[in-house]
């Protein structure tokens, strides 16, 4: 499994499509945080927060982690090479985990340089030191969390066909329904009590409640199951695949 792992991270990292995953989110992330005069410029506001960066870079995620995990089994199973994965002495889970958390790396990679937004809104505010470490430090926790189940999402995707361009569409299409699709639904307040069981079903509201600065048990569980369920739902299809 570990020398999948490094395999998957050195093909991210020796093509370009890790590096423009990267890039495209710290330009992205850059300019609508430092550059273009809206509600997301971190030097407008008249806190000193990273508010913005994590309200905004869930959507970014929702567009680029499709992209990176689209062809992670799919382009396996279109080029064939997915057979000789299966000839490897790793079980289908091994191999589900090494592309994973290979994919989880990358998105950590691309986190670390937004640490400078950190610096710089822990210096800029007055007085300095102002900003809210704790919940500065669990909101970086559950975009990870967020991003995390986001590529668990597009291993699925991946898993159940041989064209990209399909993965990518399920997988931002699952990701957004569970992001925010479900807190849309139940903010219409169409099913009374039930709106609240919809919206809890949406990572948006346990995402939120992270942001908040605490840390609640029923959230990381949440995280956690859906990342294990759609890891197991991956799963399923590769060995239905090798029947």
């Amino acid at each position: 499994m570990r020398a999948l792992y490094f395999k998957e991270i050195k093909s991210f990292l020796s093509s370009i499509i890790g590096y423009i995953f990267i890039l495209i989110y710290l330009i992205a992330s850059g300019l609508f945080h430092w550059i273009i005069s809206m509600n997301t410029n971190l030097l407008e506001g008249t806190e000193a927060d990273l508010i913005p960066f994590f309200n905004l870079s869930p959507v970014i995620f929702l567009i680029l982690i499709p992209a990176i995990t689209m062809r992670s089994i799919a382009e396996e199973r279109r080029t064939g090479t997915i057979e000789l994965l299966f000839t490897r002495p790793i079980s289908d889970f091994q191999i589900l985990m090494a592309k994973y958390l290979a994919g989880v790396t990358l998105l950590v990679i691309a986190l670390m340089p937004t640490f400078i937004y950190y610096l710089s809104m822990h210096y800029l505010g007055k007085p300095v030191g102002v900003i809210d470490d704790g919940a500065t430090f669990t909101s970086y926790l559950g975009l990870v969390l967020l991003g995390s189940t986001f590529v668990a999402i597009g291993i699925f995707a991946s898993s159940i066909t041989s064209s990209q361009i399909v993965a990518f569409i399920v997988a931002m299409f699952l990701s957004w329904t569970l992001y925010d699709g479900f807190h849309l639904i139940g903010s219409f307040n169409l099913m009374g009590k039930f709106d609240y069981v919809v919206q809890y079903m949406g990572m948006s509201m346990h995402y939120d409640a992270i942001k908040r600065g605490v840390i609640d048990t029923s959230d990381l569980v949440y995280f956690l199951s859906m990342i294990s369920l759609f890891i197991f739902a991956a799963l399923t299809v590769i060995k239905s695949i090798k029947k």
